[in-house]
C-alpha cells in the first residue's frame, strides 16, 4: 500500500508539470502546415500577399540545411516561415515578397515580419554589406585606378560608368554604388578592403563581418550582389546590416545624396556626367533615410529602405518581392508605415548587437518595460519562460524520484529484518 502511495505521488508530480521532450526537426514547407494539423500544433499564420502577375523566372537554388539556432537569432518567435506580429497590432500591408521585416534601428526591437529567417537571393541589397564592411577601412579622398578584372561583371548588369584606366576618388566610386548601384564600383572596393587577396580578399571579409553581426544566415559569394553559387540572406539579416550601415555618418549622407558627378576622364577620352539616387523613397517618403534597391531575374525585387519620424527610426527589408502592383520601394514604405503605426513597446523580437553571438551564448531577448511578449501570430495565450519551466520540471521531478527511491528502499529494509 505504502509503495502504491508513493508511486502515485511521483507519478503525479511528473503529470502536473509535465515534461520537456526535445522538439522534432522542423519539416519542408511545403509538407508543414499538414503535418502540423495531423499532430494538433499551431501551424504558421500565412503572410498578407498582394497578387502579382505571373512572370517567367529561373528556379531559385536550393538553400543550405536549416539550422535551429540561426532560426532563433532574436527570439524564438523569429522562427516561423509565416506572419509573426505583436499581439493585438493591425493587419501589416499585403506585399509581393516572399519575406520581410520591419525593426528599429536605434533600440534593436523587430516590430514584426514574415518569415524573417527564411533563406533569399539578396541582388544589390548586398552592397550594404560591402558597404558595412569597408566604409571604416577605406579612405574616401584616395585616388584608384580602376583595372581590367574591376571591369568584369555580367553584360547588361548594373554599372555607373566607370572606365578601365580611370582614376576616381574612393568617395565618387562609393557615390557610384550607393546611388547607381555600379558592380564595377562593388568590384573597385572589394579589391580595396580585401588587400593582397583583392576582391576575393574583400568578400572573405564581408563574410567574417556578417558573421561577426549576427547575420549568421548571410553569405556574400560576389561583392555587388550578382548572383552566385551559395549566396544567400535573410530578411532578418539584412536588417542587422542596415543597422551597422545607418550607423555610420558617412554612409547616412552617402544614402541621401541625390546627384553626384563622375570625372571626366581625360587619358580615356571620356566626357564626366551626372549620376542620381535611384531609391525612391528619398524623394517620396518624409522622413526618408535611404536605403537600397535590387534586382537580378532570380533574386526578383529585393529592397531596404529606412525612415525617421517623431524620433523614431524604423528600417523595413524585403526580399523576393514582383513590383506590381506596387514597386518595391512602395512596399517597403508601406511596411515603414505600419511599424510606424505600433506603439513603441511593441515587439517580437530583437537585432542581436555585433559581436554577441561569437562572444557569448545569446540570452533570452527581453522586451521593453510594458511590451506585450514576443510570439508567433498564430500563438494564442501567454507564452512563458522556457528557461524557468525547464528548472522547475528538474527540481520537481528530482524530488518525486527521491520520494519514491527512498520509500522503495525502506520497504525492502523491513521485509528484509521481517524474513530474518
Amino acid at each position: 500500500m505504502r509503495d502504491r502511495l508513493l508511486a502515485t505521488m511521483a507519478t503525479a508530480a511528473l503529470l502536473t508539470v509535465g515534461v520537456a521532450v526535445p522538439a522534432p526537426a522542423a519539416p519542408p514547407a511545403a509538407a508543414r502546415s499538414g503535418r502540423a494539423a495531423q499532430a494538433g500544433a499551431t501551424p504558421s499564420v500565412p503572410c498578407p500577399r498582394a497578387a502579382a502577375p505571373a512572370v517567367s523566372r529561373p528556379t531559385r537554388p536550393s538553400p543550405p540545411p536549416g539550422v535551429a539556432r540561426d532560426r532563433a537569432v532574436g527570439g524564438a518567435a523569429l522562427a516561423t516561415a509565416g506572419l509573426v506580429v505583436p499581439p493585438g497590432a493591425p493587419a501589416p500591408p499585403k506585399t509581393t515578397a516572399i519575406s520581410w521585416l520591419v525593426a528599429d534601428l536605434d533600440t534593436g526591437q523587430v516590430l514584426g515580419g514574415c518569415g524573417p529567417h527564411e533563406y533569399g537571393t539578396p541582388a544589390s541589397v548586398q552592397k550594404l554589406l560591402l558597404a558595412a564592411t569597408m566604409l571604416p577601412r577605406l579612405d574616401p579622398k584616395q585616388v584608384v585606378t580602376v583595372t581590367d578584372e574591376d571591369m568584369d561583371i555580367e553584360p547588361g548588369s548594373s554599372a555607373v560608368g566607370l572606365v578601365e584606366g580611370g582614376r576616381y576618388t574612393v568617395e565618387t566610386v562609393w557615390l557610384g554604388l550607393l546611388l547607381n548601384s555600379g558592380n564595377e564600383a562593388a568590384n573597385v572596393l572589394a579589391r580595396l578592403g580585401g588587400g593582397v587577396d583583392g576582391a576575393a580578399g574583400g568578400v572573405r571579409e564581408m563574410n567574417a563581418y556578417a558573421h561577426r553581426l549576427g547575420a549568421l544566415q548571410t553569405h556574400a559569394v560576389t561583392p555587388s550582389g550578382l548572383d552566385g553559387r551559395g549566396q544567400f540572406t535573410s530578411a532578418y539579416d539584412l536588417a542587422l546590416i542596415a543597422r551597422a550601415c545607418f550607423a555610420d555618418p558617412t554612409f547616412r549622407r552617402y544614402a541621401l545624396t541625390e546627384v553626384a558627378r563622375i570625372p571626366a576622364q581625360p587619358a580615356q577620352r571620356t566626357k564626366g556626367f551626372q549620376i542620381q539616387n535611384e531609391n525612391q523613397l528619398i524623394y517620396n517618403y518624409p522622413g526618408a533615410l535611404g536605403g537600397k534597391t535590387g534586382f537580378t531575374d532570380l533574386a526578383r525585387h529585393t529592397y531596404v529602405g529606412a525612415a525617421e519620424r517623431d524620433g523614431r527610426r524604423l528600417v523595413a527589408t524585403l526580399l523576393g518581392a514582383e513590383p506590381r502592383p506596387r514597386r518595391g520601394w512602395e512596399q517597403g514604405a508601406a511596411l515603414l508605415d505600419w511599424g510606424f503605426s505600433l506603439p513603441r513597446t511593441a515587439t517580437v523580437g530583437r537585432l542581436v548587437g555585433p559581436g554577441e553571438l561569437s562572444a557569448t551564448p545569446t540570452p533570452d531577448p527581453i522586451p521593453p518595460a510594458g511590451a506585450a511578449e514576443a510570439r508567433p501570430a498564430a500563438a494564442s495565450g501567454p507564452a512563458g519562460s522556457g528557461r524557468s519551466k525547464s528548472w522547475s520540471v528538474g527540481v520537481l521531478v528530482a524530488a518525486a524520484t527521491v520520494i519514491l527511491l527512498t520509500g522503495l528502499s525502506w520497504r525492502r529494509r523491513v521485509a528484509r529484518r521481517n524474513a530474518s
